[in-house]
Order: structure tokens, then sequence, then C-alpha cells
């Protein structure tokens, strides 16, 4: 590693800015994947990392025609960046949870059509929510379920509603409910037009199968196990379009693919034998750390749904 002349010294908000942003090009791999997520041109990119190198008096990456890839000073950096982004954030948390009125800010994130499924209630959790914390910035997106727990791992996000597909140490999980998940077809797609006796196993699994290009749940991989899997759609929206093309057969929730079930458009496969159970989750951080917002999201989720069950 690069040696020091002297001390960096003291670090103060521009340099925070600039670790900032050094830290969300990292992440999107480099500069021009990162113009987008910063909202700032590649050139403004390119002279906060020149500053920063210069404060640090480190090459913190490589850039140029053979690609972006941190050094290995870079990497160190960024993993103390991590570090250091978590800890400013547990110490605002600490400090609102001091204060009388509630503020700060909350950042949820949804796998799929988590948030619009009327057994997560999530509208009306969000309405009792805001009615008590009206100071509170809200923001609500929609992400793929590992990047979502990278997040809340690294604390660029509270709280995460996930399906279950593998427990992380640095994570606590609430269950919230259990989808049942059917293999469909299009009504146009060869095999909606055999008998379940002509439904085989070496019929079904020789037809091309469009899925979530992800390893979960041992019990969940072991319905794809021996299947043609020719094509990856994460988002339901994305699998759905490929299964009424006729050309691919798929797993998806019963309750997002009934809509096209009653249209006529879909239909469960040998839903005898082929589905399985999966569980959504809420998942936060393994933290001490006080957050008196996303404490209270919380419990204002676990009220509604008591009074629902009551």
């Amino acid at each position: 590693m690069t040696k020091h002349s002297s001390p960096v010294g003291q670090i103060g908000d521009y340099e925070i800015k600039q670790l900032k942003i050094f830290k969300v090009v990292a992440d999107c791999g480099g500069f021009s994947a990162a113009e987008t997520e910063l909202n700032i041109s590649r050139s403004t990119i390119s002279i906060h990392i020149s500053n920063l190198e210069s404060r640090l008096n480190l090459i913190l990456c490589r850039r140029g025609r053979s690609g972006f890839a941190l050094t290995e000073e870079g990497t160190v950096v960024y993993e103390a960046t991590v570090k250091l982004l978590g800890e400013l954030e547990d110490f605002r948390n600490t400090i609102n949870h001091l204060d009388i009125q509630l503020s700060g800010s909350l950042t949820i994130l949804f796998s799929d059509n988590i948030s619009l499924d009327p057994r997560s209630s999530m509208p009306e959790v969000i309405r009792n929510f805001a009615s008590i914390a009206k100071e509170v910035y809200l923001t609500a997106e929609v992400s793929r379920m590992t990047e979502i727990e990278r997040m809340v791992m690294q604390d660029e996000a509270d709280i995460g509603f996930i399906p279950l597909h593998r427990e992380l140490d640095g994570l606590e999980y609430e269950y919230i409910y259990t989808d049942v998940c059917y293999l469909y077809a299009s009504t146009n797609n060869p095999l909606a037009q055999l008998s379940d006796a002509e439904l085989t196993d070496e019929v079904i699994n020789g037809f091309p199968v469009a899925y979530a290009g992800l390893k979960t749940q041992e019990r969940i991989n072991g319905h794809l196990a021996n299947m043609n899997l020719k094509a990856t759609a994460y988002n339901y929206e994305s699998r759905i379009t490929l299964l009424l093309s006729s050309r691919f057969i798929g797993y998806l929730p019963e309750h997002y693919a009934k809509p096209y079930v009653d249209s006529g458009e879909l239909i469960a496969i040998a839903p005898s034998r082929r589905y399985y159970h999966l569980e959504i989750m809420a998942i936060t951080k393994k933290t001490n750390a006080i957050n008196k917002v996303r404490s209270l999201f919380i419990k204002t989720m676990r009220d509604y749904y008591r009074k629902q069950n009551e």
C-alpha cells in the first residue's frame, strides 16, 4: 500500500461527501454507471474521486480502456467507508431517538409486488405510521432480493420485504404471510392442451422454463433441479410476459397469477404436485443501535396485523 508522508488529519463534511461518491462509484462498477445514480456528470465524478485520492494520498481505482477496478488501497478505503457511513447513520438515529419530535427518514424496500399485495396491508400500515411520524421523510422502492439484503445490511435501507430464500446472520426476520406458488403456462401453450395423465414429469421437465435466476431454498430448488431452465426473469411482470408468449412455463405466486387465470390467459400445470410454499418476510439489520423511526414502523406494522387477526 502507499505510505503517507503525513497523517490524513480531520475528516469533514466535504470528505464525507467525496467518500459517499466513491462508494456509489464502487457499487456501480464505474463512473459511467454512477452518473445516473448520483445525478452528476462523469467529469464531476472524476474530479471528486481525484480530489479524494489527493486528500488521502492514495490511488483508489484504475479507470481506462481496460475497465474500472478498485486498487488494494481502494478496497480498504471502500470497506472503511461502508463502516464509517453506517456509524454516522447510527449516530443520527441515536440523536433522533433523544429528540422529542420524531424526525429523520425511513427507507423501505420491497421485492416485486409485495407492497400492493392485500395480505401485506402496506398502504394501511404506512397510513397509520405517517399519521404518527408526520415529520419523517419516507422512501419506498422496489428492488431485487439480494440488493435489498445488501442495502439493509449496509444501513442504506431500514427495512425490506422479501420472499425467504436464505437466512443471513446479520439480519432479523419477521414473518408476514405465505404465498403458494404453482407452475403456470399460457392457455395457448402445448402443455395446456394435455390431460393430467399426459402431463408426466418427463413431459413437464422437457419444456423450457423461465425462472428467477437465483439460488433459493433447497426445497424450492428441488422443483427446478430437473427442469429445462431456458430463461431468466426475476420480476413477476417479466416472467408473465414470457409465459404469455407460450414458449415458456414458470412458477408464480397464486395470488399474483389469479387475474391472468380468471381472464383465461394462464393455467396451472399439474397443480396437485407442482407447487411450493414461499414465506414473505420483513428483514431488518441486527444491531444494538437505537433507531426510533424504524422501531415505530415495526411496532405500527405489528399492531395493525394483530388487530386484523383478532
